[in-house]
């Protein structure tokens, strides 16, 4: 059962990496990309709809998390767990998003 709670982790972790970008953009005012976005993941979303999205995600975060298992700080694997989905999301943004922004993409390299 361990291992559904550390399935849980990692998406956890990974939607809480993904709050940052949309709600810190819609806090500023800006527009970014969302799911809502026409075409979706790449047309821009107003900064109202980002301040949602990240919200969203930051409450499926919580509680993929804190309310799926035993989720203990002290347990290593359970950090890495959470680490190692939000160093995934972090990578596929990354290289998503950086072909709309100035980041390295695959083909430039």
């Amino acid at each position: 059962m361990h291992w559904l709670s550390l399935g849980s982790y990692v998406f956890g972790g990974a939607f809480l990496t993904n709050a940052i970008p949309h709600f810190v953009s819609g806090m500023m005012g800006r527009p970014f990309q969302s799911p809502f976005a026409k075409p979706a993941g790449e047309g821009l979303s107003s900064s109202t709809v980002n301040v949602l999205w990240g919200f969203l995600n930051l409450v499926v975060g919580y509680v993929l998390i804190w309310r799926v298992g035993d989720f203990r700080l002290k347990e290593t694997i359970d950090v890495v767990a959470v680490g190692a989905g939000a160093l995934l999301i972090a990578l596929f943004s990354a290289r998503h998003f950086g072909r709309f922004h100035g980041g390295n993409h695959p083909e430039r390299s």
